[in-house]
């Protein structure tokens, strides 16, 4: 592994260090390939916001994937010895070494498609191949190639995720989500797609973005920034955008205002991985506004909201059940 690449993760370069090796990055292929595998598996393995918001906990987890890098590099040394061995014997089978090398350009022109499912409670950031950030919330899935094709980048999503587009104005960058299309060249949105209630909101923070259905193009919507629209079945409706804070989850902050407190519910079931059972119906006729860090626990969370709605509390920790009554 690159010595600065090492260095950088690990936070041991100053200012001027960092920024060298920026500009180093920006223009090294190999380099930039290497520093997106490096995120996605740290990512990856730790599918905690250990790694966003505590440094050390981030250093440790680094040392530990090092030390398996090295366990891997032992196991490729003695992969390439017996390859070795095995180029030997194929000067003799000269039929067989023709058919190994025909397999191998096969399996290398091959597009290997990837899914990566977020579980209740988590949530993930993940770089794509030509360099897109990905924020994936809780509950969520994203279907992606191992590379890009030549004229487009197209992934799938079913659930909430944050999308910073890289630019590229030779391949646009397409979402797809129940059936929807969402089309982009470089800009940063948000996509919530809720399958079993059939709703789909796209929201618009930087840049241009066409939404449509496949089948119907010519009756796309362009979004301009702060701008979003909701899908419900066949029919789509913009807005412009009431609540910015709510994209705030991706940094693990989550914001409500003026939302009904039975949505409010559904989203903490997702975020905590907990079940949330109403006894009293008023409950979800009431409203809240509030900002709480992912990191703060159910109970905390809870309690806050019991400061400004008053009602009981019982929590079955066996089950992991929370009852409000």
């Amino acid at each position: 592994m690159d010595k600065e690449l090492r260095e950088y993760l690990l936070d041991e370069l100053n200012a001027t260090e960092k920024a060298a090796f920026m500009k180093r990055l920006a223009s090294d292929g190999e380099l930039k390939a290497q520093f997106v595998e490096v995120k996605n598996i740290l990512a990856l393995t730790a599918l905690s916001d250990q790694v966003t918001y505590d440094p050390e906990e981030s250093q440790k987890a680094y040392r530990r994937f090092m030390r398996r890098i090295m366990m891997r590099k032992i196991r490729r040394m003695t992969v390439r010895t017996v390859a070795c061995v095995a180029a030997v014997a194929a000067l003799v089978v000269a039929t067989h070494r023709l058919t190994v090398e025909q397999m191998h350009r096969r399996m290398e022109a091959e597009i290997i498609t990837n899914t990566l499912s977020v579980p209740a409670g988590q949530r993930v950031q993940v770089t794509l191949q030509d360099g897109t950030r990905v924020w994936l919330n809780a509950q969520t899935r994203l279907t992606y190639p191992s590379r890009f094709a030549n004229r487009e980048r197209r992934v799938t999503v079913e659930g909430e995720a944050f999308f910073e587009v890289e630019k590229d104005a030779g391949r646009p960058f397409i979402v797809t989500s129940q059936g929807v299309e969402m089309e982009v060249l470089g800009t940063s949105f948000n996509v919530n797609s809720n399958p079993e209630e059939q709703t789909l909101q796209t929201s618009l923070m930087e840049g241009s973005l066409k939404v449509c259905f496949p089948e119907a193009k010519l009756k796309s919507i362009v979004l301009k920034p702060n701008e979003q629209v909701s899908v419900r079945g066949k029919r789509m409706s913009v807005e412009k955008i009431r609540h910015p804070d709510c994209f705030l989850w991706k940094d693990g902050i989550y914001s409500f205002h003026n939302e009904l407190l039975a949505d409010v519910l559904k989203k903490l079931e997702v975020y905590y991985d907990v079940t949330i059972e109403v006894k009293d119906p008023s409950i979800y006729r009431w409203e809240y506004t509030g900002k709480f860090r992912h990191r703060d626990s159910i109970d905390d969370i809870i309690r806050m909201i019991r400061k400004i709605h008053r009602f009981k509390v019982e929590k079955d920790e066996e089950n992991n059940v929370i009852t409000l009554k």
